[in-house]
């Protein structure tokens, strides 16, 4: 998966040179923001003359759901000081969902921390290379290098597709609203907007799993199981 993921760092930093960034502005953006598609927003929006303010703004609203994933994931990663931080700024698509997927916490810390790990090298490495190379490459979207990450995210929640008839109508509801609101939309907004499908298409009640979320996380299901050490999602 780092290796995935990373790869399509050569298409940021080419982008991020080609809008206007400098190579160590590319670098220092990739080792302090590490979140791809904020990263993306913010170059596209300055490639398309907008302002360094909007473009922030944009790349803000897309990383915000990031926070959403660490209250998922702060019972699973107990670590205090400077270990907490490192790991609050290692929690993106992928480490979450790597983590999230595993059966106990013992597996969900190691998950975390290999992904993170493989990601953050990988992807900072190809963002120096892929700025270095921009005048070599040329047209960098001939390679569909930016394609990659969402290529890796679409593999980590297609096993989710395949649990019920509420995740494949929210998937599609959620592609339909992006697709409709990118013409209008900065970019990055359209994907927050999508988030409104889980809203929109209904539950399966208390008894269902969308349901039995919120009442595991009151009577503390989510996370960690004290007397087994399970993650439970």
């Amino acid at each position: 998966m780092g290796v995935a993921v990373g790869l399509s760092g050569t298409a940021f930093g080419a982008a991020a040179v080609t809008a206007g960034l400098s190579v160590p502005q590319a670098c220092v953006l990739s080792l302090f923001a590490f979140t791809g598609a904020s990263q993306f927003a913010l170059v596209g929006v300055i490639a398309g003359g907008g302002s360094l303010a909007a473009g922030a703004a944009g790349a803000l609203l897309l990383g915000a759901r990031n926070t959403l994933y660490g209250l998922r994931m702060a019972d699973l990663l107990p670590w205090r000081g400077p270990r907490r931080l490192l790991a609050a700024h290692g929690i993106i698509d992928e480490t979450a969902a790597g983590a999230l997927s595993q059966p106990t916490a013992a597996w969900a810390r190691t998950s975390f921390v290999t992904v993170f790990a493989s990601i953050y090298l990988t992807w900072n490495l190809m963002t120096l290379v892929g700025a270095l190379a921009t005048e070599r490459i040329g047209d960098t979207d001939a390679f569909g290098l930016d394609a990659m990450s969402a290529a890796v995210f679409l593999a980590l929640i297609a096993p989710r597709l395949r649990e019920g008839h509420r995740e494949r109508a929210v998937a599609v509801l959620a592609a339909a609203i992006a697709l409709a609101a990118v013409p209008f939309l900065p970019p990055g907004v359209p994907v927050l907007l999508a988030s409104a499908a889980a809203l929109i298409v209904p539950g399966r009640g208390p008894s269902g799993r969308s349901g039995g979320d919120g009442a595991a996380a009151g009577s503390g299901g989510d996370g960690e199981d004290p007397a087994r050490g399970e993650v439970r999602t």
